[in-house]
């Protein structure tokens, strides 16, 4: 009798151990086929004849519909992102004659507001693919690309330019080819900051989405079935109930995006953390450990990857063997002389040609607005500028404290990333109402409004920094018992720095996309407005006024190349140089 009831527990889970895997496997079939279906939806809806404008019902039935379209446009403007911002990374960290080029191109173009590229990306797209859904749609989709991109870019980016300099000689050494040193040295040593800028990035993407689902351009008017179109229309209706519904459902997916992605993501990333020495504090994921136990998801990639790995690695090992070792410094790209200059014959034409049109489209301005728009640009810095500022005095000291102990990052990490996916754009009408019946205007409110666009790239950029510290440092710095003052100016500030300058980067662009938000809104019949660059390009948007609508973009472009040339530049080389983790 005895016997039987040691041998019962042991036998239960026996079987709960051999039937769970089953039920892991299971769900993983289920999400499968959930997305197969919802791609071939997607695919006959986009292959429609073109409906700019389709009716949104307030009604809560239609809500998980609204939820699966943006969704999947977000969902394909990241993984777009993700490839684009790892492509021009890697060719703007190892080309050094078109990196400077490269990077304050980047730098423009994550400054400029959405609705700055809405004319000429909507129109494009509908003119490529005329009689189909699907032009108008992608339009929407390069649209939210625009609002995740530049910080994944940035961040890649960064991270190839602080890569060791001990493991680029190591990975010289055993002769990696191109192809080996990027999957088993330069991915890893970014993966961390790719994770965290990621959630970012759909944030960003969020922000992006309730602002062109549904918009105004001229005389036509476009509304796609989604979230973003269903919260701004109840905004505009005053229908408070269906903008709690809206909100309520956007506040699931971001939960549960964060739990069954962005968490089982930064545990998996904790692995390629830098250091010599095994940190006792790891961060878990339920979710990551329930799919490491389902053989599907632990057998069908391994054997599909390992029959092109293996065959791929031999072949480039074998005609890497023969050819000369380079010394690191090494410049060689020599080769490729005749190919940059090429392309920069074709830039520069395209460029030249892009001048002359913008030229003949400006020869409409007056002096009258031309003296507005720089008003609005000296606004508009000096805002942007002070949302920076003080979303760096509160991230800087929070980010390090989250990144350091994992008992506080357990509590307060989910919290910031549900808080950080949330579109601030969601927020705005709430705030807007809270605004007018204080009897306050935009002129300082739209600073509080930018800060919601901007505090999370420098937050979630010094989180990653500060995770990235190796852990044998940390423990250097008690063992010599390091005072408060001598741990932040000789081990945090050096180690977050490159992170940090790249927030600070990406939260300038998050502030002047904000600005089109937060200083020009329509709430119900009434029209909140301060004067900026933003209201400018928000008003010319609506009234189809394109040179004013290019003039405030090229007004950005100047500014934001002067702060990159005089401030972020030099403060990207002091990254590179001194702030640089070698052995």
């Amino acid at each position: 009798m005895k016997l039987q009831r040691t041998f019962r527990p042991l036998a239960s889970t026996l079987v709960m151990r051999s039937t769970w895997p089953v039920f892991i496997d299971a769900g993983v079939a289920a999400c499968g086929l959930a997305i197969f279906f919802t791609i071939v939806h997607m695919g006959a809806y986009w292959m429609q004849a073109p409906v700019p404008m389709v009716p949104i019902s307030h009604s809560m039935r239609a809500l998980p519909a609204y939820a699966a379209y943006s969704v999947v446009r977000i969902a394909i403007a990241y993984l777009m992102s993700l490839v684009f911002a790892v492509s021009y990374g890697y060719l703007a960290a190892y080309n050094p004659r078109v990196e400077a080029w490269m990077i304050a191109a980047l730098d423009i173009l994550q400054s400029i507001p959405v609705l700055s590229f809405l004319p000429p990306v909507v129109l494009a797209m509908v003119a490529l693919i005329p009689g189909h859904q699907l032009g108008i749609e992608l339009g929407v989709i390069l649209l939210i690309f625009t609002g995740q991109v530049w910080n994944l870019a940035f961040s890649f980016y960064t991270s190839l330019k602080t890569i060791p300099r001990e493991m680029v000689e190591a990975a010289r050494v055993y002769r990696y080819s191109a192809w080996q040193r990027f999957w088993q040295l330069e991915m890893p040593y970014a993966t961390i900051g790719l994770v965290w800028n990621s959630i970012v990035s759909v944030a960003g993407g969020w922000f992006a989405l309730i602002a062109c689902e549904m918009f105004t351009m001229g005389d036509r008017n476009f509304q796609l079935p989604g979230l973003g179109s269903y919260l701004q229309t109840a905004a505009s209706s005053g229908d408070v109930r269906a903008l709690l519904a809206g909100l309520g459902t956007v506040i699931l997916i971001v939960v549960a995006t964060d739990q069954l992605v962005w968490r089982p993501l930064i545990a998996w990333s904790d692995k390629f953390k830098f250091e010599q020495v095994e940190s006792d504090d790891r961060v878990t994921s339920p979710i990551l450990e329930l799919l490491r136990r389902s053989p599907l998801l632990q057998s069908l990639p391994h054997r599909i990857w390992s029959g092109i790995e293996e065959p791929l690695y031999r072949r480039l090992a074998a005609r890497h063997r023969s050819q000369p070792l380079h010394a690191l410094d090494e410049d060689s790209g020599s080769g490729s002389s005749l190919r940059l200059w090429m392309l920069g014959i074709a830039v520069a034409a395209a460029v030249g040609w892009g001048a002359w049109q913008g030229l003949l489209l400006l020869r409409g301005i007056t002096a009258a607005e031309l003296r507005l728009l720089l008003e609005g640009a000296a606004a508009t810095f000096l805002r942007v500028n002070a949302s920076l500022l003080i979303s760096a005095l509160w991230t800087i000291p929070v980010g390090v404290a989250i990144g350091f102990n994992p008992r506080l990052a357990r509590l307060v990490q989910p919290v910031a990333q549900i808080m950080a996916s949330i579109p601030a754009t969601a927020f705005f009408p709430i705030l807007l109402i809270g605004l007018v019946r204080l009897g306050g205007g935009l002129g300082i409110g739209s600073v509080a409004l930018m800060l919601l666009g901007t505090q999370w790239y420098i937050l979630f950029n010094v989180i990653a920094g500060a995770m990235s510290i190796p852990s044998d440092l940390r423990e250097a710095a008690s063992l010599y018992k390091f005072t408060r003052w001598q741990r932040w100016t000789t081990l945090i500030l050096p180690g977050i720095f490159p992170y940090l300058i790249t927030g600070m980067v990406t939260a300038s662009g998050g502030a002047w996309n904000a600005s089109v938000f937060a200083e020009y809104s329509h709430l119900g019949n009434q029209t909140l407005s301060t004067i900026g660059l933003g209201a400018q390009i928000d008003m010319a948007t609506d009234q189809g006024r394109f040179p004013m609508l290019l003039l405030a973009t090229i007004l950005i472009s100047l500014m934001v190349v002067s702060m990159n040339r005089l401030v972020w530049r030099r403060l990207y080389h002091l990254a590179e140089s001194r702030f640089k983790l070698d052995g």
